[in-house]
């Protein structure tokens, strides 16, 4: 131990461990962009920044605590080889640490991981196998592996290297941002979210540090309100990145005594927020990686500035990319999706698409339906897929419908 350091105790972090692993991560690690958002100061009414770690190594922060993690092993411990569960930035960040250190590397991933994920991991020379549903799956499989094979398992966030690693991203935001009031930070099992806390409040107590997870992921809120760790009965999102049942002891702690608040947000913001950042900041960034953004667009006026919103991962499936994008537009009423009643006459199709050009509506694709109980005899149901320029837009198009006698349902 260092001469004049001030540690944590059992299972606990302080703030000289971050700055030490800040040593580690020296020539390793990307110290990530902090660019200023000025859509987003706009909405909020102040200053906000966005803390990139969608430009850290292997597109995500978890590169900073796999590394010190697995640096800090012995060569008994590097000889055994290490393996790890993930759903995809854990084990990229644990791959590429034992390629640069020469370890051998297994990883576990749930059934379903994003193929760029694994494909990115088998690159960096990561061995990867399927085990479960769930993230929770994948570490049963881990800690199995072994016990049976001696290999060191990296946990993903439940130790004591790996939260002072993502730790480092807080110092920097502090370094970056230094006027910051309020820090948003996506979480998942919380290593991240920690590390931050423990990284700011040391230095800065007054600074607000909200934890931000996907609704139908939400272990911590519930855990916080029992006092402990509390499973998930299960768990419904595209934000696989901070998809994580259970809270681990080490993180549940350092959030439980030094993170303000912890919020949830709804699918459709994350995507609101996915395709907002594409469009306005120009970051690609996972469902995850949004979180912060989407608790921002959800309650722009709940935060005190300036803000600092981290941008945790930007490891997507170009698939579900499509998809969320295509999400987003709909959620911010950009995609509307119609079902007009008009009667079955030739012509009458070709005067509501009329209608719907008249009011600036762009169709993307048509479709009939004559056989519906609910129709008349003489009626046909059009369903009509449309883009729009937004919410007022939407609103307008519908009225002009509807005053020129269309039974419209959306």
């Amino acid at each position: 131990m260092a001469e004049g350091r001030t540690p944590g105790g059992p299972g606990q972090v302080s703030l000289e461990d971050v700055e030490e692993a800040a040593l580690t991560l020296a020539g390793v690690a990307v110290r990530t962009p902090m660019e200023e958002s000025r859509w987003l100061s706009g909405l909020v009414g102040g200053p906000v920044s966005l803390k990139c770690e969608n430009l850290q190594r292997t597109g995500s922060f978890k590169a900073r605590g796999a590394y010190v993690r697995m640096a800090r092993l012995t060569d008994a411990e590097r000889a055994r080889g290490v393996v790890a569960a993930s759903a995809g930035n854990h084990a990229q960040g644990v791959a590429l640490a034992a390629q640069t250190l020469g370890i051998r590397a297994t990883v576990f991933m749930p059934e379903g991981a994003p193929i760029p994920k694994e494909n990115a991991t088998r690159g960096y020379g990561a061995e990867v196998v399927f085990a479960g549903q769930y993230l929770e799956d994948a570490l049963v499989a881990a800690g199995r592996f072994a016990e049976e094979t001696g290999a060191v398992l990296i946990h993903p966030f439940d130790h004591v290297d790996v939260v002072a690693g993502q730790g480092t991203c807080g110092l920097e935001i502090m370094e970056q941002a230094p006027e910051a009031r309020t820090v948003l930070v996506p979480t998942g099992g919380g290593g991240l979210l920690a590390g931050i806390a423990i990284a700011i409040k040391a230095r800065h107590p007054d600074v607000r540090v909200v934890g931000v997870q996907a609704e139908h992921a939400a272990a911590f809120p519930g855990s916080l309100a029992a006092g402990a760790p509390v499973a998930l009965g299960e768990m419904r999102t595209m934000a696989d990145g901070i998809a994580v049942g259970r809270p681990g002891a080490i993180t549940f702690a350092a959030i439980r005594d030094l993170v303000d608040d912890v919020v949830t947000v709804s699918e459709e913001s994350l995507s609101r927020a996915l395709l907002a950042l594409v469009e306005r900041a120009k970051m690609v960034v996972e469902p995850a990686g949004a979180a912060a953004v989407a608790a921002l667009l959800d309650a722009p006026g709940a935060f005190e500035t300036p803000v600092v919103a981290v941008l945790s991962g930007g490891n997507i499936d170009p698939l579900l990319l499509g998809k969320v994008i295509r999400h987003g537009l709909a959620a911010a009423g950009r995609f509307l999706y119609l079902r007009v009643v008009v009667a079955d006459r030739p012509g009458d199709l070709a005067r509501l698409l009329a209608e719907v050009s008249a009011a600036g509506g762009n169709v993307l694709e048509v479709a009939h339906e004559r056989t519906s109980p609910r129709l008349a005899l003489d009626e046909v149901e059009v369903r009509l897929q449309l883009e729009t320029r937004g919410g007022p837009h939407t609103e307008q198009l519908l009225a002009r419908l509807r005053e020129r006698g269309y039974r419209v349902e959306e």
